[in-house]
């Protein structure tokens, strides 16, 4: 028998040729359809690729509907996904979206996924490979238009299977707490603007391009107009044209089919997909029938599974998830219930203890929101000041103060890995607020959304507060926890549906969201908040001029105070729970 790296290598290559047969025996037992047309109802045609079980009869169908071209099997492995359901016993479809790959049509984001859904699942009804019953799966944009589908109550539909689905449209993206998410949009909205792929945008200096003003034209500094970069920055409130999209309590009323809901620690669409899993516990009547897995995974990891190691996190092998099993077994319980078997109803991996806990539903049963408050001898810049968090609230203290400016923002990351990565370099910066509390005496675990309740003022009459939570390792590392940043913009500190800005110097209460994580907080480990006005390029440097984001060419130093003292403190709330 061989040993050492010889034998890893052999056992690498036995499994990668066991793989390559299982899926060469799978593709074999599929029937294969190419550029199969679905009308809609205003007569465009959308393409689709289709996989069918060996043998004919009618059978139940999993969809999948994609703007990153069906394809492109780097992305959405369709093959994979086909083989494996029509094996199964499934019909698998992988549909371009409208206006995109072989499809029909002009893109045009979500708003036209509601309709193109219901009529694609209605489609499929009626084929006569179908049994009439269809189930929907897909991670980011796919995820997201299941449940738009979903809102119209398509008969056919019977369950769903959304990952990392977006859904907050003004603190998720395009917006983040009303600050522009601008990398994101100019760099995803040029990627469809298109049929095809947009790799040549690779060669165009970003750095070049953010610094672009005013905001509504950097879609040509990146080399071209953009429609829709433009339509978001426009409608720059909660508005009828965004409406369309949003969800309230009747939406999710309405849908009563059960899903299984995929997110992670990491996820940048993890408050898109909690906020479908919180309303439909709320007001759906299908609440019984919802899954919940949280993984300690970023946003591509949620549709994989994850790895041994994430950033700073070096993670246990029961952290990596067999998501196609996974999902067999959901579709099996749906369609199939003598065969499948139950999946949990919410499963979370914590963080730091390394370990899954299970419960009946989440938030889980025995969580305590615990307040940690801002404190310092009114110097808690950088980590070279005196800015500390402890459990008790401030007497009188003097509050904290930085000067911000966009032209010189803070950096959102120090590569491309934003979460998980040890920040330390940012938190150096004058301009960055540092508390941290003393070593914890024994660990302490937090699985939820973090909140932070700032007391604050500017001199502007606009500008942004942004903050991050990490894990301060007995060797100094501070490792950022959740997906990224939590910001608020303050002209939507009343909502989004409009803008009040501030009164210069005048102070007022802020809340942010920083995000949910599942993290215990080890012994000898600190818990270190960070508190500036930017997060560059993620998010748009605010001016702080209170003029129209979109048009505004100017911009101006805002002096920032953050308060704490008695009676009103700044506070971190942490979602605690009793890990044993």
């Amino acid at each position: 028998m061989p040993d050492g790296a010889a034998g890893r290598r052999a056992a690498c290559l036995a499994a990668l040729l066991s793989g390559i047969v299982l899926q060469s025996e799978a593709t074999a037992q599929a029937r294969q359809r190419f550029d199969v047309r679905a009308p809609m109802r205003d007569g465009v045609e959308l393409s689709a690729d289709l996989w069918l079980p060996a043998e004919s009869g009618r059978v139940p169908t999993i969809l999948m509907r994609t703007p990153y071209l069906k394809t492109d099997d780097e992305v959405e492995r369709a093959t994979h996904w086909g083989a494996l359901f029509a094996a199964r016993g499934y019909a698998f479809v992988m549909q371009d979206v409208r206006g995109r790959g072989d499809s029909d049509g002009e893109f045009g984001f979500f708003f036209q996924e509601a309709e193109d859904g219901y009529d694609t699942i209605e489609w499929i009804a009626r084929q006569p490979w179908s049994d009439g019953r269809v189930g929907m799966m897909g991670s980011s944009y796919l995820g997201t238009l299941q449940w738009l589908a979903a809102r119209l109550r398509p008969p056919a539909l019977r369950c769903l299977a959304p990952t990392a689905a977006a859904g907050r449209w003004f603190d998720e993206i395009p917006y983040l707490g009303g600050a522009f998410l601008m990398s994101w949009a100019v760099n995803w909205i040029n990627g469809t603007s298109g049929r095809m792929g947009q790799s040549n945008a690779r060669t165009v200096d970003r750095s070049r391009v953010y610094a672009h003003r005013p905001l509504l034209t950097m879609d040509e500094a990146l080399g071209r107009k953009m429609p829709l970069y433009r339509a978001m920055l426009e409608h720059s409130t909660m508005d009828d044209y965004w409406r369309r999209i949003a969800w309230g309590p009747a939406d999710f009323a309405a849908v009563e089919i059960p899903a299984l809901h995929v997110t992670g620690w990491f996820d940048g669409d993890q408050p898109g997909a909690l906020f479908y899993w919180e309303g439909m516990q709320r007001h759906s009547k299908a609440a019984p029938a919802q899954r919940l897995l949280i993984g300690p995974w970023n946003h591509g990891q949620t549709f994989t599974g994850g790895a041994l190691r994430y950033g700073a996190f070096e993670l246990s092998a029961e952290s990596v998830v067999d998501l196609d099993s996974l999902h067999l077994s959901w579709f099996d319980e749906c369609f199939q219930p003598d065969r499948g078997r139950s999946v949990p109803a919410v499963r979370a991996f914590v963080t730091g203890s390394n370990r899954w806990v299970e419960g009946p539903s989440y938030p889980l049963p025995g969580t305590v929101e615990r307040a940690l408050y801002l404190r310092s001898g009114g110097r808690a810049n950088s980590l070279a000041g005196d800015g500390r968090l402890a459990w008790d609230p401030p007497a009188s203290e003097p509050p904290d103060r930085y000067r911000y400016d966009p032209a010189h923002p803070a950096p959102a990351s120090l590569g491309d890995l934003s979460a998980a990565e040890d920040r330390r370099p940012i938190q150096r910066r004058d301009d960055v607020l540092v508390y941290t509390t003393e070593p914890l005496a024994e660990p302490l675990t937090v699985i939820g959304r973090l909140r932070l309740v700032l007391h604050a003022a500017s001199d502007g009459r606009d500008t942004d507060f942004v903050a991050r939570v990490t894990d301060v390792f007995p060797d100094g590392r501070a490792v950022a926890l959740a997906p990224g940043p939590g910001a608020i913009r303050a002209r939507y500190r009343d909502g989004f549906e409009r803008t009040v800005l501030l009164e210069p110097g005048r102070r007022t209460e802020l809340e942010i969201d920083l995000h949910a994580i599942g993290h215990t907080f080890l012994a000898g480990h600190r818990i270190r908040l960070e508190v500036t006005s930017s997060a560059y390029p993620e998010i748009h440097p605010n001016p702080n001029t209170g003029n129209p984001i979109a048009t505004d060419t100017s911009s101006r130093v805002a002096a920032q105070t953050i308060f704490h003292d008695a009676g009103a403190g700044s506070r971190l709330l942490l979602p605690t729970y009793p890990l044993r």
